[in-house]
């Protein structure tokens, strides 16, 4: 194993399941994977693109999402001291290595045989 590898986990069935439940609770819902999707590759989004990118979204879910999304560390949230206020959203690198993730379940669901 080189040095930068990370270090391996000793899981167990038991905590790889909450593991993978935990992970699926932070990403889970209708919303949280658009808004994700909107953001991947470092974009810089304003709330009101955000609502324009998603116009089915209430703006009550997308702040209640994004504030969410925000506490557990996927998005950081910049607040510019302006009349009126602007306000950006971006992933956090945390938030953005989610993206070769969701590539694979992306990649495995198209090899679903019968697709």
């Amino acid at each position: 194993m080189d040095a930068t590898d990370p270090a391996p986990h000793d899981f167990t069935r038991e905590t790889a399941t909450e593991g993978v439940e935990g992970a699926l609770r932070l990403i889970g819902g209708r919303w949280k994977l658009a808004i994700l999707f909107h953001l991947f590759g470092g974009r810089v989004l304003r709330f009101s693109e955000l609502e324009r990118a998603i116009p089915q979204i209430s703006q009550k879910m997308l702040m209640q999402q994004l504030r969410q999304m925000e506490a557990d560390g996927i998005v950081w949230r910049k607040v510019h001291p302006e009349v009126p206020p602007r306000v950006e959203y971006g992933l956090t690198p945390w938030g953005q290595s989610l993206c070769p993730a969701l590539d694979a379940v992306l990649s495995w669901v198209s090899a679903q045989p019968g697709r």
